[in-house]
């Protein structure tokens, strides 16, 4: 069976439409965004979270599927302030490789232009990026740590921070790497290195080696050309406001999907007198829509007035090294060649199809078509509103181009970028956009003067964003020419775990960071009532009085808490600001389930119970939700020691109850983590503690005080 054959064979049997068939615009519920089966894997180790998918590009609705045509799911990548709910900010990224004169071994034709294409709308991985199997992987440093709340997992990163490999020497924290074939003989290795240290947590590097290996498929079919004009396109479609999509809803649609964002190219010229760095920045524009003017809608201000700011960040990328050719690997400060902008809903980024003639030739001429004359997005769109520039009502994707370059069998060329996300933080952008609503009499600008206009203010803070951006984008162009050799934080603790008592919160941590250099304790932070809320600290230590525990005694009945325990080291290595120091990411041991005082204790020991009692298999879905083998002990006295024996007086295990509430949750499970087998249960349960009453100071309880609850386990 001939390669074309074979592919649509395989998209006849997996029910997806084939990638020649597929046509523009194809947007209903039924459509497919990604053919073939991907993999996913996330950088979530810094303030900046996202996704990466083995298909080459996260492209439009890729992670999850169409979800009806649900705006929800269209921006879902590049979350920044990753804690807060709606920080995504971008919609789609895309990457198109092409070449010229390409004699094409599966139609036997020779093609003016050939372009092979992932995103920014739709992916096929069965004939355009093909990855090679086994070679989607994310290393690490370390293993995400454990975290536990109350005995069970609790942390977003058990689902969403898989290591596959641990590399001590690796010197970021995570890296991906992928390994893709082409149909055009080009393949692609990709690598992406994410960082926590808190000066460099909020890009991604992202390093891409194009080899000409002949390889047209996944099977490593070769068939090898010399191949020109080889050019690569990378897309991003972004929606930098999409956060104040949840408040008003003309914004759902129109911010939704960037019909306002604003695409600023800059450094295009090496030989300008400010020419420092040649990269992108997008922002969200004013919109007409709003019920604002012009000036009142930089940042987007909610209405509700004790909100942050719905934009109050800029996003984009910036070149880092790109090959003068392939026999010369110094970097050419005239890449990208190209810097076009592309309407959204445009036909050339909504096909994919590597066979049709028209379309390749016009995606290879947007992506060789060099800086547009007339000048960038930014420029076009000038002092108005953003969302009324242009025809495309998906608003406008950047597009870069690296090329071209002429690769013989077995040549290379390599490129690095970084993206980022930077702005106001969340207290900030929550301060301005709460004092712009307020009218008052003076304001202050970023520079400390003081200003009467408080549109002038608000737009003043929000354009620090470009400031910010920028300096990230010198952090991570300096970490690669120092071959990543940043300072790095200590680890964070391997094991996190909080109990809830009856009177206090207990939090214990290990100690395996003790050793690193420069170590000097620990920070713990809480919130109260949700995740996604400002953050308390609540202790600290240094490495001369160092703990690995900690009870929080000011915790409240009837409030849920949050917490998140930081490494610290003693501020020596930081080469950004001198003394201060460098901590692990909050994002490793973030707990994502509430603690909380349990039930008070009880100084009767006629009080206890054993619940559910009997146990029976199959009624356990009713007895404890989403835990089949619970039994629990119920009206406890603050501290006792329970000894579980079968009927015979054999020991089944012993349970310490040390965290000073009436509760106690036991698995069901021996000493030897087995468990335990249908029969008669006994409970010795006996005072570890005297029980004093608050009230009277009398001793209610003592020491060595027992009594047995016998009960049935039925299996």
């Amino acid at each position: 069976m001939n390669i074309y054959k074979k592919i649509k064979s395989m998209a006849d049997r997996m029910m997806i439409p084939c990638l020649f068939l597929l046509m523009a615009g194809s947007h209903s519920m039924f459509a497919q965004e990604v053919i073939g089966a991907q993999e996913l894997r996330w950088l979530r180790v810094g303030e900046l979270h996202t996704w990466f998918s083995s298909c080459g590009a996260e492209v439009e609705y890729g992670r999850r599927g169409r979800a009806c045509c649900q705006a929800e799911d269209q921006t879902d990548n590049m979350y920044w302030q990753a804690l807060y709910q709606n920080s995504d900010r971008n919609i789609s990224k895309g990457m198109w490789l092409g070449t010229t004169d390409f004699k094409d071994p599966v139609s036997g034709k020779t093609y003016a232009y050939k372009v092979v294409q992932t995103g920014p709308r739709f992916a096929n991985m069965l004939t355009n990026f093909m990855p090679e199997p086994g070679t989607f992987k994310m290393a690490g440093r370390f293993l995400s740590p454990i975290v536990v709340v109350d005995g069970e997992v609790a942390t977003e990163n058990y689902l969403n921070d898989v290591v596959d490999t641990v590399d001590t020497n690796l010197p970021a924290d995570r890296m991906i790497v992928s390994v893709l074939h082409t149909n055009i003989g080009i393949t692609v290795t990709r690598k992406i290195m994410a960082f926590s240290q808190q000066y460099h947590d909020n890009y991604f590097i992202v390093e891409y080696l194009l080899e000409n290996t002949g390889v047209i498929d996944a099977e490593g079919t070769e068939a090898p050309q010399d191949l020109t004009g080889v050019y690569m396109n990378l897309l991003w479609r972004h929606a930098p406001g999409w956060e104040a999509t949840r408040f008003t809803g003309w914004r759902a649609g129109n911010i939704g999907w960037g019909r306002n964002t604003v695409n600023d190219v800059f450094g295009q010229d090496p030989h300008a007198s400010d020419f420092e760095m040649r990269g992108y920045n997008a922002y969200y524009g004013p919109h007409s829509a709003s019920g604002l003017t012009y000036e009142e809608d930089w940042g987007c201000p909610r209405a509700d007035r004790s909100s942050a700011l719905g934009a109050p960040a800029f996003i984009g990328a910036v070149t880092i090294h790109a090959d003068k050719s392939p026999q010369d690997h110094t970097d050419d400060p005239y890449q990208p060649n190209s810097t076009p902008y592309l309407g959204s809903d445009a036909n050339i980024t909504s096909q994919i199809d590597s066979y049709n003639e028209t379309i390749m030739a016009d995606q290879y001429n947007a992506m060789s078509a060099g800086h547009p004359a007339d000048g960038d997005h930014r420029i076009q769109v000038g002092d108005d509103f953003a969302d009324q520039y242009g025809d495309d009502a998906g608003g406008y994707i950047q597009s870069i181009g690296y090329g071209p370059y002429d690769l013989a069998v077995g040549d290379s060329v390599r490129i690095v970028f970084a993206e980022a996300v930077d702005g106001l933080d969340r207290e900030k952008s929550l301060e301005v956009g709460s004092q712009w609503y307020k009218d008052v009499d003076q304001y202050e600008l970023p520079d400390g003067s003081m200003t009467t206009d408080r549109n002038a203010y608000k737009k003043a803070w929000v354009w620090t964003a470009e400031d910010s951006i920028l300096e990230s984008y010198r952090r991570a162009i300096n970490n690669y020419k120092s071959d990543y050799n940043i300072p790095l934080p200590p680890p964070p603790p391997a094991k996190f775990e909080v109990q809830s008592g009856g009177d206090r919160i207990i939090l214990t941590w290990e100690d395996n960071a003790t050793t690193w250099p420069n170590f000097d304790g620990y920070q713990i932070f809480r919130a109260i009532g949700r995740v996604d809320t400002f953050y308390t600290e609540i202790f600290s230590c240094d490495a001369s009085d160092v703990e690995h525990r900690f009870e929080d005694l000011t915790a409240q009945r009837a409030v849920d808490y949050y917490y998140y325990i930081q490494t610290k080291d003693d501020g020596s290595t930081n080469d950004i600001e001198s003394g201060v120091p460098l901590v692990s990411s909050k994002y490793y041991t973030l707990t994502n389930a509430p603690a909380y005082l349990r039930r008070q204790a009880k100084n009767r020991l006629d009080s206890i119970r054993v619940v559910p009692n009997p146990f029976h298999i199959r009624a356990r879905a009713i007895q404890f939700e989403n835990a089949d083998d619970r039994i629990a002990f119920f009206g406890l006295p603050p501290k006792c020691k329970i000894l579980i024996y079968t009927e015979r007086g054999d020991l089944v295990n012993t349970i310490d109850h040390v965290d000073g509430s009436g509760d106690e949750l036991w698995n069901c499970t021996t000493s030897s983590n087995q468990i335990i087998v249908s029969g008669l249960y006994i409970a010795y349960i006996e005072v570890t503690e005297n029980v004093i009453d608050e009230e009277t100071k009398q001793v209610k309880l003592r020491k060595g005080d027992a009594v047995t609850k016998k009960f049935i386990v039925i299996r």
